[in-house]
């Protein structure tokens, strides 16, 4: 075998990375050192070569065909062993090209000087967006393509007709009808409803030309703040939310007896030279009187009697007042610091806000992209020795320890109120069982509120989805995968994004010269596979290619479409086969 891919490691991301190289036509060989039986089987009908041993010994990467392979994927399941296997690799093959999975953002820094620009790949940061756009409910993804900007969105079509006389110039990426299938990357001559779900992308400016409204590509909603607060409002916000009612009472009698107190002292009052106070002489004077601190600039000394017994009465009501305000004050920082350490926080005066239920590597991302975008966010996790707690409370938001499969512990995050619900623990079981929990607690909101659950096992997040009619069911190993198969191949994948189920790719490829794309039309590529853009070996940025415009090499090419038909597209680059059908 030559010129094949070497993964190493058969997790959930490995499995997945294998299966996609085998789905593109690529060789592959899987290096695991105690595979199950199930395991090797299903590669075995993939015809999927597998070497057993530890990636950390030369013999097995050598009994792997490192020598001859054009790339090594480490997607192990720790850090430190993937490291080991990707500097072996490197020392054993200078010229093989690596990419390797890491979670540590400064080791990966380091790795990526080792082993280039865009081999080192963090499974969390690579399926968060998903999982964040899952819960706005965003319909508009934008995406950069050599510096233009471009939005794809999905909308009902607001006529009837081909997709060329309502779109214009804008590239159809799916239509879904009701009760059909999605057809994928539709020629632009296709007939569609007034109704059918249609995605497109293309500029701003091709929006404008068709006439096509674009949704806001920020989910919050008119009004709603677009950048976090600093941490000093977060923190005021939080303690005005969690503070007693009393207390908010006594501070509110305090001011009321000062205010009066203010009015009667200006009417009343006569100073040792004549007249009378001032406002802000009354006010400085009922202050000081009911601090009982008396700085002998004022007195109640040589006034008459009753104004005396009205000073009596202010004294005592005062230090009344601000010794039951203290003691409250002091309750409440006490109380939030204990339930803060002991994760017996609660969010019941929180409205319109997410819920996240586990705070692992991908929930803690997640938390980090819902609070860039502006929204409120509580955090629900089992573990109270949970490593990135710490991070969140340092964020300023509210950590509750709890089992979310209880109805009281739902309701602690006010869940009735929530605008989404992110359950995301790594166990597919307590995902599926909190799942059903939030279903159940919900109600009649239900259907109109996003609850996206984290599913590893792609059948069955699919059985989850159909048997219980959950919208967002999400795999971070299926996200993630296509971002190791093209830095394994050579495309840069700049972004993803789900379309009726189907995960479309956004990719650049650098067409090689001499390559099996260079000098070919854009009308001689998959259907499947829309070019969005060319990027000239002058600086020009070409949009939209026509159907005669063609390839050069050194060209880089801005594809967009299923992943599948992306590395069909590269394969034919390099002259490795063509998977891809003539339109």
């Amino acid at each position: 075998m030559s010129r094949h891919v070497i993964v190493c490691g058969l997790d959930g991301v490995g499995v997945r990375t294998v299966e996609q190289l085998h789905l593109a036509g690529v060789p592959v060989v899987a290096v695991e050192p105690a595979p199950d039986a199930r395991l090797a089987d299903q590669l075995a009908g993939w015809g999927v070569s597998l070497q057993v041993g530890s990636p950390q010994l030369r013999s097995v990467l050598l009994g792997a065909g490192l020598m001859d392979a054009e790339a090594v994927v480490c997607v192990e399941g720790g850090d430190l062993e993937t490291l080991a296997t990707a500097l072996l690799a490197r020392e054993l093959r200078p010229d093989v090209r690596i990419v390797v999975r890491l979670s540590n953002a400064a080791v990966g820094s380091a790795v990526a000087e080792l082993t280039g620009e865009g081999s080192v790949l963090d499974v969390a940061g690579l399926s968060a967006p998903a999982f964040v756009e899952d819960s706005l409910r965003r319909t508009a993804h934008p995406i950069d393509l050599g510096g233009e900007s471009f939005i794809a969105v999905t909308a009902p079509a607001a006529a009837s007709g081909t997709l060329r006389s309502i779109y214009g110039d804008l590239a159809p990426l799916a239509v879904a009808s009701d009760g059909g299938e999605t057809l994928i990357c539709p020629g632009r001559d296709k007939e569609v409803k007034a109704g059918d779900s249609v995605t497109v992308v293309g500029t701003r400016a091709q929006f404008d030309d068709a006439g096509v409204v674009i949704p806001e590509v920020s989910s919050n909603p008119a009004g709603r703040r677009t950048r976090p607060l600093p941490r000093w409002a977060r923190v005021s916000i939080a303690f005005a939310r969690d503070a007693d009612r009393a207390l908010w009472y006594v501070v509110g009698a305090l001011c009321a007896v000062v205010v009066l107190s203010s009015a009667v002292l200006h009417a009343i009052y006569k100073p040792p030279g004549g007249g009378t106070l001032s406002w802000g002489q009354a006010l400085y004077f009922s202050i000081e009187t009911a601090a009982t601190v008396g700085y002998g600039d004022f007195s109640f000394a040589a006034q008459s009697a009753p104004v005396r017994a009205f000073g009596i009465g202010l004294i005592v009501l005062g230090v009344l007042l601000e010794s039951t305000t203290f003691a409250l004050l002091t309750n409440v920082l006490v109380s939030r610091n204990l339930e803060a350490s002991l994760g017996r926080q609660q969010a019941t005066a929180l409205a319109d806000h997410v819920v996240i239920i586990g705070l692992g590597s991908v929930g803690l991302r997640v938390l980090e992209g819902l609070l860039a975008e502006g929204r409120e966010v509580v955090v629900l996790e089992r573990d109270e020795h949970n490593r990135y707690l710490g991070r969140a409370r340092a964020l300023g938001v509210p950590v509750v320890i709890g089992d979310a499969t209880l109805r009281q512990t739902l309701v602690s995050v006010n869940i009735h109120s929530a605008s989404a619900i992110a359950v995301l623990t790594s166990s597919d079981l307590t995902n599926i069982e909190t799942g059903l929990a939030v279903r159940e607690a919900l109600g009649d909101r239900w259907p109109a509120v996003p609850v996206v659950l984290r599913v590893f096992d792609r059948t069955l997040a699919r059985t989850v989805k159909d048997s219980f009619g959950f919208r967002h069911v999400r795999s971070t190993s299926v996200l993630a995968a296509p971002w190791f198969v093209g830095a394994a191949l050579g495309l840069d994948v700049l972004g993803t994004f789900g379309v009726a189920d189907q995960p479309f790719l956004v990719g650049r490829l650098t067409i090689a010269r001499g390559g099996g794309l260079d000098g070919l039309s854009m009308q001689e590529l998959s259907a499947r596979t829309r070019v969005l853009a060319i990027g000239r070996a002058n600086g020009i940025l070409e949009h939209p290619p026509r159907r005669g415009t063609r390839f050069f090499g050194g060209d880089q090419a801005y594809l967009v479409g299923p992943y599948e038909e992306l590395l069909a597209v590269l394969r034919r680059d390099q002259g490795l086969g063509d998977r891809a059908a003539v339109s």
